[in-house]
């Protein structure tokens, strides 16, 4: 099982696309190490996210404690403080590091509000690499404003040896905001195609199922239906700032309970956990994230081994580019049919000052633990 823990719903990024940092959580209410110490050994993949987990002062001390309980542990951060991730690499080098990046300098500052981010992020990530650290990438939210800088970016990110990781726009309770789309459905499904090709042509064997993720992302940005069933709430957990655990970062109705207040077993076979895997089973979202493709592109029993589907798919399409040939992306989804396509730009705000800390401009709405959460008009939902 997978199991993703947002820390906190503070940020100092101010992203057009997640309003994580209008609506922070308090410090003192957010999940504790008491609570954190109820996820048992045994997790196949632990995710450490936000919000922005480097503004937890005791990031250090959640690392210590849940390293030793995955086979592998990742923080997902903005990268504007690397420097409070070098302790952790310093002690543990094989922690995953990804770092969020929505294209090159100017791009990145007009959709997430940061100065000089993108230099600051691979900066920081060449430093963590002297320091030891040994999977360290970019992980980047395909959008109208970036999809034109996919394959350029891949190819920056491997002449540095580091990662790229992808996903694409989607509404969810995380993000705290239900408006998100790809307008030119159409123009930015033929912009992954190139980065689904030129994953392909990588030798890293990790890359090739990387473009099958990608095609997922196609078939997610047309609007059409995800390529393989999700397993979120059998194979994938989430657990927000104050402990209460959901079976994805969609649907605030498939509440599996509070790890604050129950024991892990109760969350996970309680009466609760069969009436959410129910739900789950006859979900309309089309999601394709990375936390829920990816356990869904897994064998269910071996962690390490891909399903049949995208492991034939790799192999035929692996071969066919080595062989000059084109991936024949018709076969697997449908450009007859791009849901909802709207031909304009999609909006983003003005870039934030300095560190990408708000300005006045946007008043934040601090949630307390005992607020109503996710209770945003119409939902977050997914064509």
């Amino acid at each position: 099982m997978d199991v993703a823990v947002i820390l906190t719903y503070r940020c100092n990024s101010r992203c057009s696309m997640c309003h994580v940092w209008q609506n922070p959580s308090l410090p003192e209410e957010e999940v504790s190490l008491r609570t954190l110490d109820k996820i048992p050994a045994g997790i196949d993949y632990l995710n450490l996210t936000g919000g922005e987990p480097t503004l937890r002062s005791d990031l250090m001390e959640v690392v210590d404690l849940l390293y030793p309980r995955a086979m592998q542990l990742e923080i997902s951060s903005n990268g504007l403080h690397c420097e409070r991730l070098e302790p952790v690499v310093r002690k543990y080098p094989d922690v995953k590091i990804r770092l969020s990046l929505e294209g090159f300098e100017e791009t990145n500052q007009r959709i997430r509000g940061e100065k000089d981010g993108f230099r600051r992020k691979v900066d920081g990530l060449l430093r963590l690499r002297e320091l030891g650290g040994k999977d360290l990438g970019l992980a980047v939210t395909i959008q109208d404003g970036n999809a034109a800088e996919l394959v350029e970016l891949f190819r920056f990110a491997h002449s540095q040896g580091l990662e790229l990781a992808t996903s694409t726009l989607h509404n969810g309770f995380q993000f705290h905001k239900n408006d998100n789309a790809v307008y030119e459905r159409l123009q930015v499904a033929r912009q992954i195609e190139g980065l689904v090709t030129e994953m392909l042509r990588a030798r890293e064997v990790k890359n090739w199922f990387r473009a099958y993720l990608n095609l997922g992302l196609i078939a997610r940005v047309l609007g059409q239906k995800r390529l393989l069933p999700c397993t979120a709430g059998t194979d994938f957990l989430f657990v927000d700032p104050w402990g209460d655990t959901f079976a994805c970062n969609v649907r605030p109705d498939l509440k599996l309970g509070s790890l604050d207040r129950q024991s892990w077993d109760e969350i996970v076979t309680g009466p609760a956990a069969s009436r959410v895997r129910e739900a789950v089973a006859s979900c309309s979202q089309n999601c394709w994230m990375v936390g829920s493709a990816k356990t869904a592109m897994r064998h269910p029993r071996f962690a390490r081994i891909p399903r049949a589907a995208p492991l034939r798919w790799v192999v035929e399409n692996k071969l066919r580019v080595s062989m000059g040939r084109r991936v024949r992306f018709e076969r697997y989804v449908d450009y007859s049919r791009a849901e909802g396509e709207v031909a304009r730009p999609r909006p983003v705000p003005p870039p934030g000052g300095g560190s990408g800390e708000a300005t006045g401009a946007v008043r934040r709405q601090v949630q307390s633990k005992d607020d109503p959460h996710y209770v945003q008009s119409g939902g977050f939902f997914n064509a």
